[in-house]
């Protein structure tokens, strides 16, 4: 039997920042990548999204914001950490127009992972829970490819809160500013995942017009490639990585946009 696990291939670091230590996984050289994992952690298919953005070319740097490595995804685990999420004071799942806390230490690490691997600028990438904060991220003038893979926050109590998009008014400003200067803005969702609905998306084209590029897979009853209705996650767990399949196409498309922002530059 082997004795590999999820993370096998990473190597293990520490950021220390605003009074906060955390865990960093780091692998690969070239143009730095931010990885903000998604509830409840750094699962095997998250990793295998980092390694595959590693292997592409880049320095991926995945920072420990909850959960525990490598540990599998089960609906225990994710309800846990969510209820945790909830509670934090690093997060503020509720907010239309602020951004969760955390955000700061992230900037932090974003501009440092920059400084030490050097290039144009780097890419970032959140997921459910982190999927907004590349908008925040936005505010350090290296990151040059944002993703904003089915960004969750805030929950969608109400119709203001489906459509908000977890960013304070001078992070947005920014946002627009360099969006409508050439910076991509790249958006993944299904269409029927109830934690970013439609109304996120249609703020996002509203808010940044041609500067969003929003990719909505389809996951309606009877849809044409079988995906779940409550299918959520677009490049991890509901992934099928198959030629033409929707949701490789969306892969293959966050790639693209690191390799012309980071790479031919």
């Amino acid at each position: 039997m082997s004795d590999a696990t999820p993370l096998d291939g990473f190597e293990t670091t520490l950021f220390s920042a605003l009074g906060t230590e955390r865990t960093v996984y780091r692998r690969g050289t070239g143009p730095g990548v931010l990885v903000m994992h998604e509830i409840p952690g750094i699962t095997p298919q998250v990793a295998d999204f980092a390694r595959r953005v590693a292997d592409e070319g880049f320095s991926v740097a995945v920072p420990v914001l909850f959960g525990t490595p490598g540990k599998p995804l089960s609906n225990g685990y994710l309800a846990g950490q969510m209820i945790r999420a909830c509670i934090s004071r690093e997060f503020h799942v509720l907010a239309s127009h602020r951004s969760s806390p955390i955000t700061d230490w992230l900037r932090e690490l974003a501009r440092t992972l920059h400084e030490e691997v050097g290039g144009p600028g780097i890419g970032a990438i959140g997921m459910c829970l982190t999927g907004n904060f590349a908008l925040s991220l936005m505010m350090e003038p290296c990151l040059l490819a944002p993703v904003l893979s089915q960004p969750s926050l805030p929950f969608g109590v109400s119709a203001e809160k489906r459509a908000a998009l977890h960013v304070t008014p001078e992070e947005l400003a920014n946002a627009k500013a360099r969006s409508a200067s050439g910076t991509t803005i790249l958006g993944m969702r299904f269409s029927n995942d109830p934690l970013c609905r439609a109304e996120r998306f249609k703020a996002l084209r509203e808010t940044f017009g041609a500067g969003f590029e929003g990719i909505e897979i389809d996951s309606s009853p009877g849809n044409a490639h079988g995906i779940a209705a409550l299918a959520h996650s677009v490049v991890t767990t509901d992934l099928v990585d198959e030629a033409g399949h929707p949701t490789r196409v969306a892969l293959d498309r966050v790639l693209t946009l690191f390799r012309e922002r980071l790479l031919s530059a």
